[in-house]
């Protein structure tokens, strides 16, 4: 089974509503790295001249290839990716091999069959 990391930096308080719409769109796990900071094109400076980065969660998603697709669309729908310079990016990664995830796969077979929901891309 071939699996997918999707990298996605998204503002903090979209966080919640990407997972929830990775779950529902075929994700086969995630998780969330809180507080990570970061800089983008423009430069922001604070009252004491200290550059100021904006706060981010990093979701890290992992999804089976077939069902990838309609995981990126809901994470871009629903993190307004591309709506602006400061709205967030995904990256998607191959995930060369993967431990721990027999049980996982089988219930996701279960609760959303591949030629579901989840596999309209």
């Amino acid at each position: 089974m071939n699996f997918k990391l999707l990298l996605t930096i998204v503002e903090t308080e979209k966080s919640e509503a990407v997972l929830t719409a990775a779950r529902n769109h075929g994700a086969s796990g995630a998780t969330v790295l809180s507080s990570a900071r970061g800089l983008s094109l423009n430069r922001a400076v604070g009252i004491f001249g200290f550059e100021l980065f904006e706060r981010r969660e990093v979701v890290l998603v992992l999804a089976e290839e077939r069902r990838v697709d309609a995981v990126v669309n809901a994470i871009l729908t629903t993190g307004e990716i591309d709506e602006s310079l400061a709205s967030g990016i995904i990256l998607r990664l191959d995930v060369e091999q993967a431990w721990g995830l027999a049980e996982h796969v089988r219930m996701l077979e279960r609760s959303q069959p591949p030629d579901g929901p989840a596999s309209a891309g």
